[in-house]
């Protein structure tokens, strides 16, 4: 079985984790194509901050809800910081948060992050049906994102860290992280990760701070693909003006 699925679904595209494959659980990182949106912002954008209409981006949430069988969708406002929100109750409609950058719920919802190159990280505890999703930009990773997001799991729920399933989506490459400022931007521990003169390799500094919160190795899972590289995907490095697309993970109550 491949580690990596493509979907294709109503004219849309995504990939799906063999990891994450449980009975009851949702998931996708959708492609940039198959939605409604004019360019710059072509044509699944799903973010509401990048200047696309309200309506565009409530049309390309719908379209890639329907293709999940999502019901309820959770979003954030995102700031590259490190807190997490526990979403506790299912809400009345769609809800989109300030201020955090990852989501942990056990409740019948969908938790989405928006991307334009920084990883969104997949969670699912199968020992308590807990599932989580963050947004671990490079400054993300500074402040610890998924540390947070796999202790408040821990912490909430009772989760056995050992046995969290993670899943990094398509994100910045190694041969596109360039970081000229990284003695003053990154800490000296992720310095070691450097694979040429100002690159880095965020994917492997996330498998390291998975482990370092408890994760087996072996349960964790990356897809190979660079942002910037790729013209499936938007990215803020390779056009500054741009969309944003989707990952999202979802459980159904009682599964």
């Amino acid at each position: 079985m491949s580690l990596l699925n493509l979907v294709e679904s109503d004219g849309l595209s995504f990939l799906q984790f063999s990891s994450l494959s449980e009975s009851g659980l949702t998931h996708g990182v959708f492609s940039r194509h198959g939605g409604v949106s004019p360019s710059p912002f072509r044509s699944l954008n799903t973010s509401y901050g990048v200047g696309d209409s309200e309506a565009n981006v409530a049309a390309n949430r719908q379209r890639f809800k329907e293709a999940l069988g999502v019901g309820t969708l959770v979003s954030a406002v995102q700031v590259h910081g490190g807190k997490v929100l526990d979403v506790t109750e299912e809400p009345e409609g769609d809800l989109e948060v300030a201020g955090y950058d990852a989501l942990i719920t056990r409740c019948n919802i969908g938790l989405m992050i928006q991307q334009a190159d920084c990883q969104a990280v997949l969670f699912f505890a199968p020992d308590r049906r807990v599932i989580g999703i963050a947004h671990a930009g490079w400054k993300g990773s500074v402040v610890g994102i998924l540390g947070e997001t796999v202790a408040l799991m821990v912490e909430n729920y009772g989760v056995d860290s050992a046995r969290i399933k993670a899943a990094i989506s398509p994100s910045l490459g190694a041969c596109c992280a360039e970081f000229v400022n990284y003695r003053q931007e990154l800490p000296g521990w992720m310095h070691g990760y450097q694979v040429a003169p100002n690159y880095f390799d965020f994917q492997a500094i996330s498998r390291a701070q998975l482990v370092e919160a408890g994760l087996a190795k072996e349960n964790i899972s990356a897809a190979p693909i660079c942002t910037r590289c790729s013209p499936d995907y938007f990215s803020y490095r390779r056009t500054k003006t741009t969309g944003r697309f989707a990952s999202v993970i979802g459980l159904a109550c009682g599964s």
